[in-house]
């Protein structure tokens, strides 16, 4: 049986999703920035460039990529916005990569 073009057009589509949540996830400082996530459970950029030692424009603009593919969620109060990893998308991403095998 042939694939329609739509369909396979619909799983290339998605293989570059998938691309860009592995691509986004696993650049070295945005690993880091996760990993100071996971170990306060709940923190704000101020925080994160402390720990990190860099600089807060940097530092925003890598959480900004996090939130795109959803890895991070936030919450607001006041002005400052604080940061948590998002366990049902991290367990999509561990459950795509042992589907994988990997």
């Amino acid at each position: 049986m042939k694939k329609t073009t739509a369909t396979a057009t619909t799983q290339v589509e998605r293989m570059k999703q998938a691309g860009e949540i592995f691509r986004v996830a696993t650049h070295p400082l945005r690993m880091k920035i996760l990993d100071v996530i996971k170990s306060t459970k709940e923190v704000n950029v101020n925080e994160i460039y402390k720990e990190l030692k860099i600089e807060q424009s940097i530092t925003s603009q890598h959480l900004k990529l996090l939130r795109n593919i959803k890895i991070v969620n936030t919450r607001r109060d006041g002005k400052k916005i604080y940061y948590s990893v998002n366990q049902e998308m991290m367990e999509k991403i561990e459950s795509a990569i042992t589907t994988l095998g990997i």
